[in-house]
C-alpha cells in the first residue's frame, strides 16, 4: 500500500509501494470537479477542432495530465479522505502546476520547511518528482508516515542511475541540476561508494564533456565549470573513463537521445570500438508522456495556424520543451493560467528559453485566425478550457 512507517521500512533504495488506499472511486468525482473541462471533453469529442466565431482551435492529440500526475493526484485527494484529521505535509510541490498546489493548499496540505517540526503522528508526501536520498533518510529517523507519489518513470531511472554507480560507471545525466527531479536521481548514485554523478544541461555542455574525454580539454578549466553539478571530489581524468547516461523524464527528447550518441562516440574515438561495451552504457529514459506530447505538438504545427498558445506552469519542464518546440515554426505564448491573457492586444507569457515572464503587445491578429492549443503534463483541462474560453471572449466570439 501507499503509506509507508519509515520506522520499520527497508533502506531508501528500495522504493516503497504507491498503490493507494483502495478509495480511488470515492475521490474520483472531486478531482473530475477540480480539474476537468466539458468544454475539452466536447472538443476532443468533435475531433480537437472548435470554431467561435473568427476563432477556430485546435487541440494537440495529447496534452494534459498524464498518468504519473493522475496517480499523484488520486494519492493525495485519498490521503486526505483516509485521514481527514492529521496534519499532511509536501516535501515540494506535487507537480509543476499552480492552480495543483494551490487547490492542495486549500485542502490543508503545507509545504515542509526547514525547522518544522515533523513528529511521527504527521504524515508526508513525496511529490511526482522523489525526493532526495538524505530527505528520505531524514523522515525515515523522524518515523512519520509516507505517502510516495513518485512517479514510475522517475522510478525508473533511478534504478539506471544506480546501476551504473554498482557497476562503477558514472552517471551523466541530462538534465536541469537544480529540478526536483534531478536532485533526486543524482542523489541515488550515493546510495553506493563510489558512486558518480555529472549533469549537463545541453548540447554545448555535453560537447565539452566530449572534448574532455578524447584529450582536448583543460583539467581546471572543467572543473572549475562543472565541478558544482557533479560529485564532489569529482575527477574527470577517473570519472570519465566508464559512464552511464540518464536524463531527467521532462527533457527533449531528440536533444537527450543526441547527447547519448554524442558521447557514444567520443568514447568510441577515444578508446576504439572494442573497449566501448565496457566503457559506455546508454538507456533513453524520456517518459512515454512527454514523449507523446512532444510528437503531438510536432504533428499539430505541421497544420495551418497562425499561433500556438502552451498552458502549463512557468516551471514546468516538460510545458517549457513544448514551447520551444512550437516556437521554431510559429508564434508561440506559453502561459500559466488564463489570466495571462490580459486582453485582445496584451498578453503575459514567458517566452522560449526565457527565464521571466515578458508582456506582448498585439498578440491576437485580427480576422479568421487558427490557434493550436496545448498543454504540459501537469496542466489540467480545466485551466486549458478557461483559456479557450478566455480567448474566445477577449477577441469579440464568446
Amino acid at each position: 500500500m501507499a503509506i509507508v512507517n519509515e520506522a520499520a521500512a527497508p533502506a531508501v533504495r528500495h522504493h516503497p509501494s504507491r498503490s493507494g488506499f483502495g478509495l480511488r472511486a470515492e475521490v474520483h468525482d472531486e478531482i473530475k470537479n477540480d480539474f476537468d473541462s466539458v468544454l475539452v471533453q466536447l472538443i476532443k469529442a468533435a475531433g480537437g477542432t472548435h470554431q467561435v466565431g473568427r476563432l477556430t482551435f485546435r487541440l494537440a492529440q495529447e496534452f494534459g495530465f498524464c498518468y504519473g500526475v493522475d496517480h499523484a493526484l488520486d494519492l493525495a485527494y485519498e490521503t486526505h479522505v483516509r485521514f481527514p484529521d492529521r496534519r499532511v505535509y509536501l516535501t515540494g510541490e506535487i507537480i509543476h502546476n499552480p492552480t495543483v498546489n494551490e487547490q492542495l493548499a486549500k485542502m490543508g496540505y503545507s509545504f515542509l520547511r526547514p525547522g518544522d517540526d515533523v513528529t511521527a503522528d504527521d504524515i508526508v508526501l513525496i511529490p511526482a518528482f522523489g525526493a532526495p536520498t538524505h530527505e528520505l533518510e531524514r523522515l525515515k529517523n523522524v518515523g512519520c508516515l509516507l505517502v510516495d507519489t513518485t512517479c514510475g518513470s522517475v522510478v525508473h531511472v533511478w534504478k539506471r542511475v544506480e546501476k551504473y554507480a554498482r557497476e562503477g560507471f558514472t552517471a551523466i545525466i541530462h538534465g536541469k541540476y537544480d529540478h526536483e527531479e534531478t536532485e533526486a536521481t543524482r542523489s541515488r548514485t550515493t546510495l553506493y561508494e563510489g558512486g558518480k554523478f555529472l549533469v549537463v544541461r545541453d548540447r554545448a555542455q555535453a560537447q565539452d564533456v566530449c572534448d574532455y574525454i578524447e584529450g582536448r580539454g583543460d583539467r581546471e578549466r572543467f572543473l572549475a565549470k562543472y565541478a558544482a553539478v557533479a560529485t564532489p571530489g569529482f575527477d574527470p581524468d577517473r570519472d570519465l573513463e566508464r559512464v552511464g547516461l540518464a536524463n531527467q523524464t521532462t527533457m527533449l527528447s531528440s536533444e537527450s537521445l543526441e547527447i547519448a550518441d554524442m558521447v557514444r562516440r567520443a568514447m568510441e574515438r577515444r578508446y576504439g570500438p572494442d573497449e566501448l561495451k565496457a566503457r559506455f552504457r546508454s538507456f533513453d529514459t524520456i517518459c512515454s508522456a512527454t514523449q507523446e506530447r512532444q510528437d503531438a505538438i510536432l504533428q499539430l504545427i505541421e497544420e495551418p495556424l497562425d499561433l500556438v498558445i502552451v498552458v502549463g506552469g512557468y516551471n514546468s519542464s516538460n510545458t517549457e520543451h513544448l514551447c520551444e518546440i512550437a516556437s521554431e515554426r510559429l508564434p508561440t505564448y506559453h502561459i500559466n493560467a488564463p489570466e495571462c491573457l490580459v486582453s485582445a492586444t496584451e498578453i503575459r507569457h514567458k517566452p522560449a528559453f526565457s527565464k521571466e515572464e515578458a508582456t506582448t503587445q498585439n498578440w491576437l491578429p485580427a480576422g479568421n485566425i487558427t490557434i493550436g492549443i496545448t498543454a504540459g503534463a501537469s496542466t489540467p483541462n480545466k485551466v486549458v478550457g478557461d483559456c479557450i474560453e478566455r480567448i474566445a471572449a477577449l477577441a469579440g466570439a464568446a
